[in-house]
């Protein structure tokens, strides 16, 4: 018998929380191409961060963020997905993390701090002024982003679903790209092969366990 969400451990809802994502928003093979790229950006983005800020950022940024949220947005089936039974309105309003309409809000940001750092490099008094500091400060600013986005939605989580909810969302995106190099590393072959939609018969269909 399947338990209810409230009761699940940490690790039965961080394996909800994957499989749901998987089903719902990585079908389409050339999708999970672009997060196999993606997540090996991360990956380079995080053993850069101590030691490159600036390299980490655009890796971070502008590889990895773009290529996972091009194939969100231009490769992923929104009609009606025959395969979960469930309409694409249903499946970004139970979304637990960032659906397609926070994610332009989030690359709006994204895209607006460099403006915003032209227009003032100090932005606003929040950095030192630096005499080769735009890129550098330009970096810190995508880092801070992106932790702010985290937390934000930790927070929003923990307020509206419960803190261990909010807590396995943020253990699920820190760790998706070790997740997705291991789930999507064939996907490339699937794309050459023309087996472009993922039939979702690899992973366990059942939400919880028993």
């Amino acid at each position: 018998m399947t338990r209810p969400e409230h009761e699940l451990s940490f690790l039965e809802e961080l394996h909800v929380q994957r499989w749901d994502d998987h089903r719902y928003y990585h079908q389409s093979r050339i999708n999970q191409s672009l997060h196999f790229v993606s997540a090996m950006s991360f990956l380079a983005a995080y053993v850069s961060v101590p030691f490159n800020p600036i390299l980490a950022a655009f890796l971070g940024w502008f590889v990895a963020m773009l290529t996972r949220q091009s194939g969100h947005f231009f490769f992923e089936p929104k009609g009606y997905d025959e395969i979960n039974e469930a309409t694409h309105e249903h499946k970004e309003a139970i979304k637990v993390g960032y659906n397609l309409e926070r994610k332009v809000v989030l690359l709006s940001a994204w895209a607006l701090c460099p403006l915003l750092l032209w227009i003032s490099p100090t932005f606003f008094g929040v950095f030192e002024p630096r005499v080769d500091g735009y890129l550098y400060n330009l970096s810190q600013l995508w880092l801070s982003l992106a932790a702010i986005a985290v937390a934000l939605r930790v927070l929003w989580l923990a307020a509206t679903q419960g803190l261990q909810t909010g807590l396995v969302w943020a253990t699920k995106i820190l760790t998706d790209p070790f997740h997705d190099v291991r789930l999507y590393y064939k996907a490339p072959l699937h794309v050459l092969r023309g087996d472009l939609l993922d039939p979702m018969t690899d992973w366990p269909a059942r939400r919880g366990t028993s």
